[in-house]
């Protein structure tokens, strides 16, 4: 690509050099679209950076948010199709200062000021567009294809405090789009990462001293607890019961499940009384005993017991990531023990509630049934019956699927269920496996209407699977932005001042009688202050800006996350939220 540097001298850029000059450019393009939607801008530092571009602005009494940037971004595309040539010209310093103080450039003014009195000051055009520079930059306008607009921030002048505060409006640039494409979806994984939020936001940590065991923060409990009620809440309705099995068992337990000859190398144990215990590292044999702990009539069938149950596996300290790969999580098991007849109902009736609990939450998926593999238990006809099972129910279901040759449990076959984010990553979260195996391991029982006795079928299912892990993924996905239903903080109660206090008090004495979590920020800090910290920390659905004009009207002032600002009731305002709360949205 052709470039143009200070001397006027036109040649092919140096590889090297071509990321650099192509955001150097994108900053004055960027520049001169911002004078044109805002022609009281006054432009400071504008340079390229190792990862893309700013440039420094002061806008007098108004402010950019990042709702601004489209619009900008829009103007940079009309800039570049005008295909505008770069000119370069150089000035003597006192015609350079008449130029810029003409042109209303204080900040450019003061820059020549600080400059040695032997240098050469250099300007770059670009159509009606005149920036005081060193560059090099392209030839024309047209040569920027591939850019985006980041964000927006403080800066002060010179990086110095006690001068103005100025709007830094950030970008990147890229040779093509693709490697544009790909860097931004680098930085989005970024921005979202769970780990990250789960600081800001003091949902969760993890310590040194226990790897691989999350701390739940009390923000993270609420959401843990609002989810888990949520969980318990569809299984009631959906005929569950809930039990609890305990968190150490007999190592002969584990042998008699063949979970100690296929999984022992995950599992943690102890000696206890000389004898060989198991941590669990799955909730199954436990909920297989509570069936073994009394007969069973047909006429009870199917049972559906579900289980928040605690488990712990051995991962390699390397494979550890936030709460995507722990050593210890809550897994929303249930195991449902069913006769031949009920097996397609049953299947049919898990798959739809796994559907309905991934619908809530906005997410697509799919299906994937997994196939025996080469380290299983029983007999090539239990297997057959279980895989013609579970593709029955999913026909009648009329969902598609692909099969997943060899990728089953070692008891049976599954359906699992594969989510996929906002970043467009999939993650399997719910699961259905069809067992034969550990009801004749255990010698699993009921009586027939005949007074026969016969072997039921069990089914493990899990819904969100790891609870840990799904809300690693809900907080990547929602980008810490939750429903007003799970959000730790639902409304986030802001006095503008000292005379505003005692009203926000009891707005939020009220709020929370309504059963609303709020949070009041009495801090004596700056309102534009507290309103980006919470949209950056806390991010509720809702902020109250309560100023005098609130307390003389009665009323509220209510941000939400759009940033839009409108005065309310409070009493319609709680009947709203309340309704969000209640309808779980």
């Amino acid at each position: 690509m052709k470039i143009i540097y200070k001397d006027g001298t036109v040649t092919e850029c140096p590889q090297e050099e071509e990321l650099h000059v192509l955001r150097h450019t994108a900053a004055h393009i960027m520049a001169q679209a911002i004078k044109r939607l805002y022609p009281e801008a006054d432009f400071a530092y504008g340079p390229a950076t190792e990862g893309g571009f700013y440039y420094d602005v002061d806008l007098g009494d108004k402010t950019l948010s990042e709702d601004d940037l489209p619009a900008i971004e829009d103007e940079m595309r009309r800039i570049v199709k005008e295909n505008l040539k770069f000119s370069v010209f150089e000035l003597p310093r006192e015609e350079a200062i008449a130029l810029m103080e003409e042109r209303g450039e204080k900040y450019k003014v003061e820059h020549i000021g600080d400059l040695p009195e032997d240098v050469r000051i250099t300007f770059y055009q670009q159509g009606d567009y005149i920036d005081m520079c060193v560059g090099p930059h392209l030839t024309y306008t047209k040569g920027l294809k591939a850019f985006k607009l980041t964000g927006v921030s403080g800066a002060y002048w010179k990086a110095d405090s006690s001068n103005k505060m100025l709007t830094r409006v950030n970008g990147t640039a890229f040779a093509t789009k693709d490697e544009l494409e790909q860097h931004l979806k680098m930085l989005e994984a970024k921005r979202r990462d769970h780990r990250k939020i789960g600081r800001e936001m003091d949902l969760f940590m993890m310590r040194d001293e226990a790897p691989g065991f999350p701390f739940f923060l009390p923000n993270g409990m609420i959401l843990k607890n609002e989810l888990l009620n949520y969980w318990r809440e569809i299984h009631h309705k959906a005929g569950y019961v809930e039990i609890s099995t305990p968190q150490i068992m007999s190592k002969h337990l584990w042998e008699t499940s063949g979970h100690w000859d296929h999984y022992k190398d995950n599992m943690y144990s102890t000696i206890i009384d000389d004898e060989e215990y198991c941590i669990k590292p799955m909730n199954c044999p436990g909920g297989v005993l509570v069936y073994k702990s009394r007969p069973h009539s047909y006429r009870e069938l199917p049972i559906r017991a579900g289980e928040i149950g605690l488990v712990h596996r051995h991962e390699m300290r390397g494979a550890l990531h936030g709460l995507f790969r722990v050593r210890c999580f809550n897994q929303d098991d249930a195991h449902l023990f069913v006769t031949p007849e009920q097996l397609t109902d049953e299947i049919v009736g898990v798959v739809n509630l796994i559907d309905s609990v991934y619908q809530k939450f906005g997410f697509t998926y799919h299906l994937e049934l997994s196939t025996r593999p080469e380290d299983s238990m029983g007999s090539d006809e239990d297997w057959e019956r279980a895989e013609a099972g579970l593709k029955e129910a999913l026909e009648r279901l009329g969902k598609d699927y692909v099969i997943n040759e060899g990728d089953g449990a070692f008891y049976g076959p599954k359906i699992d269920f594969h989510l996929e984010d906002c970043l467009g990553r999939t993650w399997q979260c719910g699961t259905v496996q069809l067992d034969f195996q550990m009801p004749q391991n255990f010698d699993l029982e009921y009586v027939d209407a005949d007074g026969s006795k016969k072997r039921p079928i069990m089914l493990h299912r899990v819904c969100f699977g790891s609870i840990e892990r799904f809300i690693g993924i809900l907080i990547e996905h929602f980008e810490g932005k939750f429903p007003t239903w799970l959000a730790p903080c639902q409304v986030k109660v802001l006095p503008v001042s000292e005379k505003s206090r005692d009203y926000a008090r009891g707005v939020t004495e009220q709020l929370e009688a309504a059963g609303i979590r709020a949070v009041l920020d009495e801090r004596d800090e700056k309102i534009g202050y507290k309103i980006r910290e919470a949209r950056n920390i806390d991010r509720p659905p809702y902020m109250l800006i309560i100023g005098e004009q609130e307390v003389e009207a009665g009323n509220i002032s209510v941000r939400d996350r759009s940033n839009e600002t409108h005065a309310e009731e409070l009493a319609a305002f709680i009947e709203r939220v309340r309704a969000e709360i209640d309808e779980r949205r």
